[in-house]
């Protein structure tokens, strides 16, 4: 069979298939130009989903009569010479609009700042129209109609209207949080106008336009450095979170990117702290030298190849656990929202239902195991303590309730322990405790409101987070295999293995190489138990090969602690003496990650005065 040339036309059309997938990826392709050419204004309007018109219009820099043939040309660009080591535009390949101008009916009119009047082309399915001239406002106004009209095929694999004009919304708006000093507008038949004024340098504000409100009160600031790399943005305290991660923004030297080693280190930073099914809320940038990132993977630039991937990583989870641990400790501002939507003013006395007695709270009824501080922990006086040791000075006017109950009450479980009102509420975050109730939730008083404390799942935090420390302050204990286990492997995974093997030691797991294409196991961590070596091994060199890192016998050992601090915590029903409960409360501000327990749920709430005052209708 001969080899023949191909047309320009279906050049095109091949290329179309790669950069412009759905109307959303137009939409994209045009924006960036926009924002390439300077804009400060950039208008989108869309019908029937972006499918049957996108237009997009900006105030950019323009483009006069021979720029306009030479933009629907393939290959044609403004934005890099001879190399692609140094890229600082969104844009580079000059494939987006001969791509769209294949596939769609294709017309550009603009105009430059200093130029008299404005140019116009058209391209309708490849077919290219002569440059005429037309009358312009300074910018280009780019008018894609009826997408896909020349690839029939290509057509009838879009989704719903509504789903593309979804895909649109969330495209305006990751260009939008990368770029505050420009103002969005997108509106269209099939949807209301969704306008996103410009905030200048205030990230946090265009973030707050996007994400909600809520977001700017829980959000922690990021900012780190190494080795060249800055990493900035904002990420949400744990309880803070969401059901996907549609949430989740990143950005590398200004461009919006979906990468997975990104995202990955996001989920790694967040373990222990969100519950299964849940994501954090984060808008992390990168800047980095542009040599050291690729962003020519992929046609539709929005995967990205580092020069240093564990670098950028290491980065990523480092900073984001350093600011939790600095300012992930606080309850979500929704919590108290939540709370105040559960009240309902107003009490029904034929609503209420008796009890029947529980009987009352005494020593023989009591757990009889201590409730005792995680060991290595310390308070806030600066003395390591058990809970039912004295307590430090601040809590010594704690008036203690006796063993056993004076005389039985209606119902054990809703009526408060009493507490002396000997300590200040401002002299500490978290407040004093001023009683109990349903023996599982400790009620503080703090200088402007009150905190509610999940006594048990607040324990159970302090109690891994001990236990986590002694993870990494020394190597762990290991157990010694009678015989080896040899475990079959292909050669690149062993070669993989074999390079974390130090890494692996300090974490009880000892291997070795036993021959060609073969890995021997001598010890695996005490802390597992009887473990499938063979197993773990394979998902190791699973993890290695796909993340270049091999966290996941960390992971695991972490699971342990965190089901062992679960068992090992005060339980629900424990009656707590007042100076039990200060104790917890100080152990809980000196905790990092004490917002939350092991599986993400928030340990505390807390009340503004300002929302109970709202409650009685007193604001």
């Amino acid at each position: 069979m001969a080899i023949r040339q191909l047309s320009e036309t279906l050049i095109n059309q091949i290329a179309a298939g790669e950069v412009i997938e759905r109307p959303a990826s137009a939409a994209k392709e045009l924006i960036e130009n926009a924002l390439d050419a300077g804009a400060t204004r950039i208008e989108i309007a869309t019908s029937g989903g972006g499918k049957s018109l996108l237009r997009v219009s900006d105030n950019g820099s323009g483009m006069d009569a021979t720029d306009l043939e030479l933009a629907i040309r393939r290959h044609c660009t403004s934005k890099i010479s001879e190399t692609l080591d140094d890229i600082r535009t969104l844009g580079f390949r000059g494939e987006a609009l001969p791509s769209i101008g294949s596939v769609a009916r294709l017309s550009i009119s603009s105009r430059r700042r200093d130029s008299a009047g404005g140019s116009e082309i058209s391209v309708a399915g490849g077919k290219i129209q002569h440059v005429r001239p037309s009358a312009a406002n300074p910018g280009t106004i780019v008018e894609v109609r009826d997408l896909f009209f020349a690839t029939p095929a290509r057509l009838k694999f879009l989704k719903t209207e509504k789903a593309e004009a979804a895909a649109i919304t969330e495209i305006v708006k990751r260009m939008a949080i990368a770029f505050p000093a420009v103002r969005f507008v997108l509106s269209g038949t099939d949807r209301t106008t969704l306008e996103l004024p410009a905030t200048g340098e205030d990230h946090l504000a265009r973030m707050a336009q996007i994400l909600g409100k809520d977001f700017r009160d829980n959000a922690i600031e990021i900012d780190a450095e190494r080795e060249g790399i800055t990493l900035t943005g904002f990420t949400g305290v744990p309880t803070f979170n969401r059901g996907n991660s549609a949430h989740q923004y990143a950005f590398v030297n200004g461009r919006p990117v979906q990468d997975k080693l990104i995202l990955s280190a996001i989920r790694g930073a967040y373990a222990e702290t969100i519950p299964s099914g849940r994501y954090p809320i984060a808008v992390l940038s990168l800047a980095l030298d542009p040599a050291l990132v690729d962003v020519n993977v992929h046609p539709a630039k929005s995967d990205v190849r580092f020069r240093d991937p564990q670098l950028v990583r290491g980065l990523i989870i480092g900073a984001i656990r350093e600011a939790l641990a600095r300012d992930g400790s606080r309850a979500a501002t929704t919590g108290a929202d939540g709370m105040l939507r559960a009240f309902r003013p107003g009490f029904q006395p034929n609503a209420y239902r008796p009890q029947p007695p529980q009987q009352p709270w005494s020593a023989e009824t009591s757990p009889s195991r201590p409730f005792t501080a995680p060991a290595g922990a310390a308070f806030a006086g600066g003395s390591s303590t058990g809970f039912n040791e004295r307590p430090q000075a601040s809590f010594d006017g704690l008036t203690m309730p006796t063993a056993r109950a004076e005389a039985p009450q209606p119902s054990s479980r809703t009526a408060p322990a009493p507490a002396a009102d000997t300590t200040a509420p401002a002299q500490f975050p978290l407040g004093a405790a001023r009683a109990q109730i349903h023996e599982n939730y400790i009620v503080a008083q703090t200088e402007t409101g009150l905190v509610i404390v999940d006594q048990h799942a607040a324990h159970e935090r302090l109690v891994f987070e001990a236990m986590r420390k002694a993870l990494h302050s020394k190597r762990l204990a290991s157990q010694v295999l009678l015989i080896p286990e040899i475990v079959d492997l292909p050669e690149e995974d062993c070669d993989r293995l074999m390079q974390f093997a130090a890494e692996l030691s300090e974490l009880g797991l000892a291997i070795e190489r036993f021959g060609p294409g073969a890995i021997a196991v001598r010890e695996t961590p005490a802390m597992l138990g009887e473990v499938d070596a063979s197993g773990l091994i394979r998902q190791l060199a699973d993890e290695i090969a796909e993340w270049d890192t091999a966290s996941g016998l960390s992971a695991k050992l972490e699971y342990v602690a965190a089901t062992m601090a679960c068992h090992g915590s005060v339980r629900s029903g424990r009656r707590l003496r007042p100076e039990e409960m200060n104790a917890l409360l100080r152990q809980m501000e000196v905790t990092p990650g004490s917002g939350q327990c092991n599986h993400g749920r928030p340990t505390y709430i807390e009340l503004k005065l300002s929302d109970i005052e709202r409650l009685f209708g007193r604001s």
